[in-house]
Order: structure tokens, then sequence, then C-alpha cells
């Protein structure tokens, strides 16, 4: 038994779901949103994990779960919790820890397991790990001073600027407009990057299968190309076997079953890391490109 763990309407999770019905595998869906009736009762004996899930009417034994695929949002953002009363919101934060707590201790191949997620909630620290693995990475800063920040645009060139934790955000130039609001990172540190320039390359590593994607764009962050008038041309692409291999282990050093990872191929042949993701939205490049990446994730969650 499979259990996929998540907003079921969510274009990843569907996708996931399809692939398993597609090949007839026994799976269960665990909707978030349904946490009020979605009962959770696990048992921890020794190294022994006994106990059900309640997913959509049916009680799953823990005992038959084999594969857990999960991709779970903020649970203080959920429609359910807005306006909620105190009992409510108790019983949502003990049932997302109970389920944290099982996927972390459960046996069998997880994607992913929140001790191997938690490197990305540290931006600066992950690149640390994957400059370690071999990878470049671009010059960067982290800081709350503006001088700093303008010292180091200055040095460079051209800067972007973006999240430090594991919160998407938009990565944009530091322009004039964003110069302008400078003094606002003496309350939130910022991270600064030296722009690379080049072609973008997403690596999706599903338990040590590679597949990649080439992303053409006129646009910084070819995610958001079309809200800035954009373009961005994503086309199946196959990387070299060192990188296919350096991704991987990149992956594994991470303890990531499912990893998407993202890079540059700059002008001159290089190849710079600029994250890992722990939870990707691989639907995106699967959407665009028609690469079987949920087929792949399906085959693993069977041990295949």
């Amino acid at each position: 038994m499979i259990v996929v763990c998540g907003i079921a309407s969510e274009r990843p999770i569907a996708l996931v779901t399809d692939a398993l019905r597609r090949r007839g595998l026994p799976y269960a869906v665990l909707h978030q949103r349904r946490f009020a009736d979605s009962p959770i009762d696990i048992r921890v004996d020794g190294t022994d994990v006994s106990g059900h899930l309640r997913c959509n009417g049916r009680t799953v034994s823990c005992s038959d779960v084999t594969g857990i695929y999960t991709r779970l949002m903020d649970w203080r953002l959920l429609p359910g919790t807005r306006g909620a009363d105190g009992e409510t919101l108790r019983h949502c934060q003990a049932w997302h820890q109970a389920l944290a707590t099982w996927i972390e201790i459960a046996p069998g191949r997880v994607m992913n397991r929140a001790s191997a997620t938690a490197t990305n909630r540290s931006k600066p620290y992950q690149a640390q790990l994957i400059r370690r693995a071999g990878f470049r990475v671009p010059e960067t800063l982290v800081t709350d001073d503006p001088d700093r920040a303008l010292a180091f645009r200055d040095r460079h060139g051209r800067v972007v600027y973006k999240s430090i934790s594991s919160v998407r955000s938009i990565v944009r130039l530091l322009d004039d407009e964003a110069t302008a609001r400078l003094p606002r990172i003496r309350s939130c540190p910022v991270q600064f990057q030296r722009y690379v320039t080049g072609v973008n390359i997403r690596v999706h590593v599903v338990a040590g299968e590679v597949v990649a994607t080439r992303i053409a764009t006129d646009q910084v962050d070819y995610r958001y190309a079309g809200r800035f008038g954009g373009r961005a041309d994503l086309t199946p692409w196959t990387p070299p076997r060192e990188l296919a291999l350096r991704c991987a282990d990149l992956a594994t050093g991470l303890g990531l079953a499912l990893a998407g990872i993202d890079l540059v191929l700059t002008d001159d042949g290089e190849f710079y890391c600029l994250e890992v993701n722990p939870s990707p939205a691989y639907s995106f490049y699967e959407d665009h490109t028609a690469q079987p990446i949920s087929d792949a994730i399906a085959r693993a969650l069977l041990g295949r």
C-alpha cells in the first residue's frame, strides 16, 4: 500500500495518484484538508511501528504501507483553520505532528522525510553542502546591511536577491527600483547572489533516476516569466553522464529520494547549482514537456 499525503487536487499530488492508478497499484490519499475526519493512530514499540490511518473512509494499516509520497502545506494556512476555535486548531496541530512523526519513522520509501528536507530551510547552509558535493555555487552574501549589499553589487555587477528560507520567493535583479528599498533589509536579512547568465536546467532525481529539463527564457526567474511578459520554453534534455551521476549523488547525500536540482549552464560550459528543492513542483515540467516524472515517482514508491 502506498499513501499519498497532501491536497488531493494539487497538481503534483494528482499526477502521482494518476500514475499509481494507471499501474493498478494500491494507494490511499490522506487528504490534508480533511484532518478533522481522518484520525491517525500510531504506536511505536521499540523499532516496531503499528497503528492505522483513516483515508477517505478507508482504514489503512501502517504495517501495510511500503511507500509514502508527501507534499504538505503549512497547516496554519489550511482553509479549515481560518477563524477556527482553539480546540480545532489544537487538533489540527496534533494531527500534523502525529503524521510528521509517522512519516519520519515509517519503513519503506518516503518522499521525503522531514529530516532530509531540513537543509532547504537555510539556503546558505544548503549551498555549503552543494559546494562540498562538487558543484559551483554563485558568490553569495547574506546581510541586513544596505551598504554591504551595494558593495557586493559593485563587486559583481548584476546581482539577484532571494529568500534565505524554504519559503518560495521570486528571484529578482537588484535594479535601481529594488536598490531604493534596500533600507528595509535592516529588519530582515536577505540573500544576494552574483547573477549567473546561461541556460537554466532543472534536474529531477527520483530514487537515483535522473530526468532533466532545459529552460530557455528571457527572464531572471523563468517560473514567473508570464507574469512579467516574458517567455520560458521547456524541452527535455539529456545531461552528460558525469553530471547526472553528480546530481544523483547530491540527492543521496542530502537523504532525498526525490529532489529538484536547479542548475545554470553558462556560455563557457560550466555548471552552477543554485539550490535543491526537496518538495519539487515537478508537475510544471511534466506538463510542459510530457516527461514522465510522475511515472518515475510511482515506480520508486513501489520500490522498482
